[in-house]
C-alpha cells in the first residue's frame, strides 16, 4: 500500500468524532426519550458504524466491487435485524391455540360437555 489516502488530521477528526458519538450514546442511556430511545441509540450506532467503514476500512476510497459487498453487507444486515425486531416485539402479544387469526378470536370461555344423546335428569341422579 502506498501509504495513507488521507491525511493524517482527517483520521483524528474522526477518532474525536467516534469519541463524541460515544459519549453521546452514554448520555442518552441516562435519559428517559420514551419510545424513542431505541431509534437514537441505533440512529448513533449507525452514524459510528458508517464513518469506521468509510474511513477507517476505506472504503470511501475503493472500487465500486468493495462498494457493493459493503452494501450487500448492509442489506443482508438489515434483514437479520428486522427478523429478530419482528420476533422481539412480537414477545407479549397474546396467542391462541388455534391461532390468532380467523374465525373465534378472542377469548375463549370453557363450556361444560353436554349429556349424553337419552340421558335423563333422573339417570344422571340415580348413583350409578
Amino acid at each position: 500500500m502506498a501509504g495513507h489516502v488521507s491525511p493524517k488530521s482527517t483520521y483524528y477528526a474522526i477518532f474525536g468524532a467516534l469519541m463524541l458519538l460515544t459519549a453521546a450514546t452514554v448520555g442518552v442511556a441516562f435519559v428517559n426519550l420514551g419510545s424513542f430511545n431505541f431509534p437514537v441509540a441505533i440512529g448513533i450506532a449507525i452514524t459510528k458504524a458508517t464513518l469506521v467503514i468509510l474511513f477507517f476500512m476505506h472504503a470511501k476510497y475503493s472500487s465500486q466491487l468493495t462498494k457493493l459487498f459493503v452494501g450487500t453487507a448492509f442489506f443482508f444486515l438489515i434483514i437479520l435485524l428486522g427478523l429478530s425486531l419482528t420476533d422481539y416485539l412480537s414477545r407479549g402479544m397474546k396467542t391462541y391455540p388455534g391461532g390468532a387469526a380467523g374465525a373465534g378470536y378472542g377469548v375463549r370461555t370453557a363450556t361444560p360437555p353436554s349429556a349424553p344423546a337419552g340421558a335423563t335428569s333422573s339417570e344422571e341422579g340415580a348413583g350409578h
